[in-house]
């Protein structure tokens, strides 16, 4: 495939400008604003996608029952669950927290959790459990309410928080594949308030496997209800200070925090169309992506899910890396040092598998095969997972079922490799093969859970998709 520079774009806008006497004339005051706008709006949409992403999670867990300080849920994380590029490897321990009320206390147990706290605009705040400084011998962790400046008292791992809302996800892994002893870990955790008054009640855990459900802005991400949302999520948090020059183009817009949002025709015909371009150039970003640091062996079509590693928000010494930050939070949720760290040290490692061996996008109506050499180089468990290219979330079939896991489908593979079978129809062994769609694209993430050091340096790589 040819790189995009070397063909011809057409980088042409119909409107021109006009000027007398160095003053604007005729309709150009009008083109420049729309213009403006419009680019303004399309950079504010990129920006906060993970804001209205993160206020989609909230919003889909309260859907089913989830009651922020008070309901807690756990769940196998199905294709019934539309959440982005989730997987059914380890049960979900989805807790909704409001810090409105005060610094909050997350303890838990020792044992194999991976628990992460990140903020309403999927900002990471902290790592628990396995990857975090308790490193599973379990622990206090206090959450600090955005600029509490509270005397914080010892026995504590604290983290400060940069909006009240909190989306905490926990994961229990099940060890020897016992589903039944880890979805128990997770109601083993606690949550109360730093300071307890006569009016908090322990919070109840509800089972919600198999629930239909949609934690995805899905249905906003192109059209005017993806701006109300954000509206409402920056007039419900606190102001966060890295945001300040991002509030500002906002404001411009017509989103502003203390001010209803009331668009006139004009600029909801611009934010309906910047919806719309928005989208498709972080559907570009993220499944066409060009970075030529995307690929972690040359000979391979697999890519990092991850483009950044060096921390948890795409930050590297001098700017945050935006375009790894869009392409990320396109097709997932949430990010921490621990999930895209790049050694021995890492809690998993995910990569992302779109392509076929000859390059092209993966297509629902057609036969695969992919080869995967053993043993796998991971201390606990990997998988492969199919996801759908419209929802970004578990693909959906008749056969309900979108993996492929070490501890499940793969516990008695043996031999040099295990082929894995992906198609319309069955083929290979029907225990190994995951069922697509045809007329619909699919990608993949292999994921493996303690990587070792053969993930890393090149001694062990997958084999690319090939076509049956």
């Amino acid at each position: 495939m040819p790189h995009a520079a070397a063909r011809k774009i057409d980088i042409t806008h119909e409107s021109h400008y006009e000027f007398e006497r160095g003053f604007p004339v005729g309709r150009t005051v009008e083109q420049a604003y729309a213009d403006a706008d419009l680019n303004r709006a399309i950079q504010a949409y990129r920006f906060f996608y993970p804001t209205v992403s993160g206020a989609a999670i909230v919003k889909g867990n309260e859907d089913i029952g989830i009651v922020p300080n008070k309901v807690f849920g756990m769940l196998d994380c199905g294709p019934e669950q539309l959440v982005f590029t989730a997987n059914s490897d380890t049960p979900y321990g989805p807790l909704m927290l409001d810090l409105a009320i005060g610094p909050m206390v997350v303890e838990l147990p020792p044992g194999p959790l991976i628990v992460c706290s990140m903020d309403i605009n999927q900002r990471w705040v902290a790592d628990m459990g396995l990857p975090g400084p308790d490193a599973g011998k379990g622990g206090r962790h206090l959450l600090l309410p955005p600029d509490d400046n509270s005397d914080v008292p010892e026995g504590y791992y604290v983290h400060r928080t940069s909006s009240n809302r909190q989306i905490v996800g926990a994961r229990s892994l099940p060890v020897g594949g016992d589903v039944k002893a880890a979805k128990e870990r997770l109601a083993t955790i606690k949550v109360y308030p730093l300071r307890r008054n006569g009016e908090w009640t322990e919070p109840k855990w509800l089972d919600v496997t198999g629930k239909k459900q949609d934690t995805t802005p899905l249905a906003w991400e192109d059209n005017l209800k993806f701006w109300k949302v954000l509206h409402e999520t920056v007039d419900a948090e606190p102001a966060y200070k890295g945001y300040h020059n991002y509030y500002g183009e906002l404001a411009a817009l017509g989103i502003e925090k203390g001010r209803p949002f009331k668009p006139d025709a004009r600029m909801k015909s611009i934010l309906e169309e910047a919806a719309r371009v928005g989208n498709a150039q972080m559907r570009v970003q993220s499944f066409g992506d060009r970075s030529p640091t995307r690929l972690p062996w040359q000979d391979r079509q697999w890519q990092w899910a991850s483009l950044r590693f060096e921390d948890g928000d795409f930050n590297t010494a001098e700017h945050t890396d935006l375009t790894a930050r869009e392409k990320w939070f396109y097709q997932a949720i949430g990010a921490s040092p621990a999930m895209f760290r790049r050694d021995e040290k890492a809690g998993s490692l995910y990569w992302l598998g779109l392509r076929d061996k000859r390059g092209h996008y993966l297509d629902g109506g057609k036969n695969y095969k992919l080869t995967v050499p053993l043993p796998v180089p991971g201390k606990l468990f990997w998988s492969v997972t199919v996801y759908d290219a419209d929802t970004r979330s578990q693909i959906q079939t008749k056969q309900k079922k979108a993996a492929l896991r070490s501890l499940f489908e793969l516990k008695d593979v043996t031999g040099k490799s295990v082929d894995l079978h992906f198609g319309p129809m069955a083929s290979g062994d029907p225990a190994r093969w995951i069922q697509t769609i045809p007329g619909k694209g699919w990608f993949v993430y292999f994921r493996i859970y303690g990587p070792e050091k053969a993930a890393f340096d090149g001694s062990w790589r997958p084999g690319d998709f090939e076509q049956a």
